[in-house]
């Protein structure tokens, strides 16, 4: 990480706090824990299991066993915390018969009851970029959601609107990074050429540093991004020429979101479940409507250049042969079973 930084008005940063992180042990949140441990603050992290959580955390994180589904694990969890930041989110996980906006929802809605009560001061949440207007995805208008109701609460809200966050590990990294390796020839949808404005996992978690130590950051919400804005076809292409293997591109219109996802859980390890709320959210554009950030809390970011080369360092090499991919994807249903799904994908409408 760089040295600390500085808020706008040059104050030093705030005292050391007792923070609870809600997500701790995913992409941004086992990076956010040490670099909190780091600036000396005494850091909690809520865990369902606390043995897998040990092996992702730093030892001087206290874990604690709860679930943001059952409200009664909740209140040991946030004794004694000023801010909880909130990283959670469902897709991808749990049960499917259930949507990941339901589980979302009422994840929200414990937490943020059970902070009020706690006398928890701050929520920092890290939601999705895009206008306001009505999103395509379900994912982002999830994330949109979450962000209401936990401003609804007592506990003041900071909230960090980002889009592709650059890191080895990221969900919407890897699946860029595995399209790349494995398809040659990649046939894609109208999205391909949405503009996105990624940013780098050191950049945003720098930024939830910094609004815990920038009091004035409190109640307040912002766009973060790097400082490149580009169609994800770029990204790809970027990302190619890093591995040497560049992709050529063909455009399909007719490519509706059910067949893409489909098609990126038969090519790379995100399933397909996971995938289609993924390519859902890059049909809507992704870029910052401000800049605000980067008056309040300065800091060189990283561009998307340095971020890839970064992540791509520090990504273990796990090669996988279409065969093997085709296999886990099909699994133990029967081939029929297996063709009548990728059917249905061809014949879903793309609102649907």
């Amino acid at each position: 990480m760089r040295p600390p930084m500085t808020t706008e008005n040059g104050m030093e940063p705030t005292r050391a706090q007792h923070v609870l992180v809600v997500g701790a042990t995913g992409f941004v949140g086992r990076a956010l824990v040490p670099a909190l441990v780091a600036r000396g603050h005494a850091v909690s992290a809520l865990v369902r299991d606390p043995g897998r959580g040990r092996e992702k955390l730093p030892p001087e994180a206290r874990l604690i066993r709860g679930d943001l589904l059952d409200p009664a694990s909740l209140e040991p969890a946030l004794r004694g915390a000023s801010t909880v930041f909130y990283l959670a989110h469902s897709m991808g996980a749990g049960d499917r018969s259930v949507r990941f906006e339901v589980r979302d929802r009422q994840a929200a809605e414990n937490l943020v009851r059970s902070a009020a009560a706690a006398g928890v001061a701050r929520i920092i949440y890290v939601g999705g970029l895009g206008d306001e207007s009505a999103a395509r995805s379900p994912h982002l208008e999830s994330r949109r959601e979450v962000a209401r109701i936990l401003a609804s609460g007592s506990p003041e809200l900071t909230t960090l609107r980002a889009a592709i966050v650059v890191g080895a590990g990221g969900s919407s990294f890897e699946m860029i990074v595995q399209l790349v390796e494995h398809l040659p020839l990649m046939v894609s949808p109208q999205w391909i050429r949405t503009r996105c404005q990624p940013i780098a996992l050191e950049d945003l978690v720098g930024y939830l540093v910094g609004c815990l130590e920038a009091p004035e950051t409190a109640g307040r919400s912002f766009d973060v991004g790097g400082p490149d804005t580009l169609p994800y076809s770029e990204l790809l292409h970027r990302i190619g020429d890093r591995l040497g293997r560049r992709s050529r591109i063909l455009v399909l219109p007719i490519l509706t979101p059910g067949l893409s996802a489909h098609w990126v859980g038969l090519i790379t390890e995100v399933p397909s479940s996971m995938a289609r709320d993924l390519v859902e959210g890059m049909r809507t554009e992704v870029v910052c409507r401000e800049n605000r950030i980067r008056g309040v809390l300065p800091r060189p970011l990283l561009s998307y250049d340095e971020a890839v080369d970064k992540a791509l360092e520090s990504r273990p090499l796990r090669p996988l042969r279409l065969r093997q991919l085709l296999a886990r994807w099909i699994g133990t249903r029967p081939g029929q079973e297996a063709i009548v799904d990728l059917r249905r994908a061809i014949g879903r409408s793309p609102e649907r």
